[in-house]
């Protein structure tokens, strides 16, 4: 934990002041373990392996534990680095680009293993924190624990130790996996300030009704109750003919000036071919993903569009990503009368 980190916190019970109140172990610039406090109310958080723990998992309810426990463990394991996270991340936040991020002070609402702020810090935010409910955090921070305008801390999205002081926030592949998503958004919002932006991609419900009819079944009543260790070999069965087919068919076929016309006609070929540029290792990242989550929520444009108008959001926009997701970007009003304005979309649903 960087010393200065502490001109960003709240206690997240009174929004009082959280200062040090017992450093006992530092490496350089860094304090490993310490014990935070708020100055207005008892309430004390540790630093533990340099992160502030304003959550820890036997604290929240069952559902949010067994999530967080899934997705900390995943990504403890799965700790490679890929050089096309970068336009994948853009493809998720459009139409924000990486000019976007200088200067300004960022969240990321559910870090994982902090791939994305890594690439917020190196895009040129003034400072970047990112927040996860896991134990994700302890891969989050050694990656990001370089990177002087980085910050990782423990919490729950659903309360967040800041007041509303961030330039942007957003959060990728997290909202949906939240007991309750919308909620989950709207407290990642209200850490924006007013005039700020925030980004949220999410599982769309359209496209996707073959997962919910015969892949959620499988995933709540099996995949995700089995050992983690148990399922990354189990997984490697359908990892394997997802990564055949994008290396055979759907990655040869859209590069190919005669294949692209078939291709578009080709089940779920937006997607497939989006991940086709990956390599084994990550399309058994996704596979593992969408089978260990105990709970996964797919909405739907208009429940999405819902979240925004929930928010009072100005300028938003909802698009429609590799036809299987829903990817918005909205600004936080500053009227006083703030209104939320119509979503406007690049694809409305009809076009489907």
């Amino acid at each position: 934990m960087k010393e200065r980190l502490l001109q960003f916190l709240a206690c997240p019970s009174c929004a009082g002041t959280v200062q040090i109140a017992k450093a006992s172990g530092r490496n350089g610039e860094e304090i490993i373990e310490a014990e935070l406090a708020c100055t207005s109310c008892p309430a004390r958080w540790p630093v533990i392996r340099g992160i502030p723990r304003f959550a820890i998992l036997k604290s929240v309810d069952d559902e949010k534990a067994a999530t967080a426990a899934s997705f900390g463990w995943q990504w403890q394991h799965f700790t490679q680095a890929d050089e096309k996270y970068e336009q994948q991340f853009l493809g998720w936040i459009a139409p924000v680009t990486p000019d976007f991020f200088k200067d300004k002070l960022v969240l990321e609402g559910g870090c994982g293993k902090g791939r994305h702020t890594q690439l917020a810090a190196r895009w040129g935010a003034r400072e970047v924190i990112g927040i996860d409910l896991s134990n994700a955090v302890e891969t989050a921070f050694v990656q990001t624990r370089e990177l002087p305008n980085a910050h990782i801390i423990q919490a729950d999205i659903y309360n967040l130790p800041f007041t509303r002081i961030f330039d942007y926030a957003f959060s990728v592949g997290v909202l949906h996996h939240l007991p309750d998503p919308r909620g989950g958004f709207i407290s990642l919002a209200a850490s924006v300030k007013l005039g700020g932006h925030i980004s949220a991609w999410v599982y769309g419900a359209e496209n996707n009704e073959w997962i919910t009819r015969w892949v959620n079944p499988l995933r709540e009543r099996f995949t995700s109750r089995i050992s983690p260790r148990v399922l990354l070999q189990l997984s490697k069965l359908p990892a394997a003919a997802v990564f055949a087919a994008t290396k055979l068919i759907y990655g040869p076929m859209n590069r190919s000036p005669r294949g692209s016309s078939v291709a578009r006609n080709l089940f779920y070929n937006d997607y497939l071919n989006a991940i086709s540029r990956f390599g084994w290792r990550e399309q058994h990242t996704i596979v593992f993903d969408h089978l260990v989550a105990p709970t996964s929520h797919y909405i739907s444009r208009e429940e999405f569009e819902g979240w925004w108008e929930a928010i009072a959001a100005g300028e938003v926009t909802i698009g429609w990503h590799n036809q299987n997701s829903w990817r918005g970007f909205g600004r936080l009003d500053t009227a006083n009368d703030r209104r939320a304005s119509h979503a406007r979309g690049e694809l409305s649903l009809h076009e489907l």
